[in-house]
């Protein structure tokens, strides 16, 4: 079982209480145990590190039957529900799914599973749908969420908005500077390794590309554009560069600037000189 939404995820305990004293219930059961990745969703399998536990016990010959509440909380993409029943089903392990009172061992079970899969399926395209609509409206708002991993000179405060690292702050204003004076990026690039000065990750490991990509960012003077990659399938996860498939979005000075526009844009004219 998953649980994934705070209804199920306060519902935990019980959930595993129910299905300990079901399972000893039953003469004929042997308790094999608990498998239940708590405040996951069932969308994809790679991250339900206790789904993939019971998998493994199933192939090492641990368990002969899984008894799980519903379709929706064994999987909701149709593709991995049917490849694992019927994975199992050559080990000669059957799934009984409470709520749709169905036995994966059954003659009629894999066609009943294949509707309901999608049924499931159709489910989470509609809840990733309606996360994406949130987003947009929050990016139409011009309410951010930045990412600030691999971004150097900004950390975030406890309600999730970008501050400025004064200390890697240092090093951005360094860049900007030393450009504007005439350095090329992959000069810059030379120095800073030459120097010692940590990159994002704190190594002293810098790249012509890198320097490149953090003068033309424009979250180091206070804005920030919005959609720049879009999900192409909401199973996947895959994501993919935004060239007009999506609305972008541009926020002004929605963050702490670094660098201040009048740098910025002088910066901007050092790179298209006027012939």
């Amino acid at each position: 079982m998953s649980t994934d939404s705070a209804e199920q995820a306060s519902s935990y305990e019980a959930q595993v209480q129910y299905y300990t004293s079901y399972i000893n219930g039953h003469a004929d059961y042997d308790f094999a145990g608990i498998y239940a990745d708590e405040g996951l969703s069932g969308t994809s399998t790679k991250k339900r590190d206790q789904f993939n536990r019971m998998i493994a016990d199933c192939k090492a010959g641990k368990i002969d039957m899984i008894i799980t509440k519903s379709i929706s909380r064994f999987a909701r993409n149709t593709l991995d529900c049917l490849n694992f029943v019927r994975l199992l089903k050559d080990l000669g392990i059957g799934v009984i799914f409470e709520k749709e009172n169905m036995f994966t061992l059954d003659s009629k079970g894999e066609v009943l599973l294949s509707i309901l899969s999608s049924l499931a399926q159709d489910e989470s395209r509609s809840i990733s749908e309606s996360s994406t609509w949130g987003i947009r409206r929050r990016f139409e708002q011009g309410k951010l969420h930045l990412n600030h991993t691999k971004f150097l000179g900004y950390d975030k405060d406890p309600n999730g908005n970008l501050m400025i690292n004064q200390k890697q702050a240092k090093i951005v204003r360094r860049i900007y500077r030393e450009f504007l004076d005439g350095k090329g990026a992959a000069r810059i690039a030379k120095d800073l390794e030459a120097d010692g000065v940590p990159n994002w990750s704190g190594k002293a490991k810098w790249h012509e590309s890198t320097i490149r990509s953090m003068l033309t960012n424009v979250k180091y003077k206070g804005d920030a554009l919005l959609q720049k990659s879009y999900t192409v399938d909401f199973l996947t996860k895959k994501r993919a560069k935004n060239t007009g498939q999506v609305p972008q979005y541009y926020v002004s000075e929605g963050h702490p600037a670094i660098i201040d526009k009048d740098q910025w844009e002088a910066k901007w004219s050092a790179e298209n000189p006027i012939a």
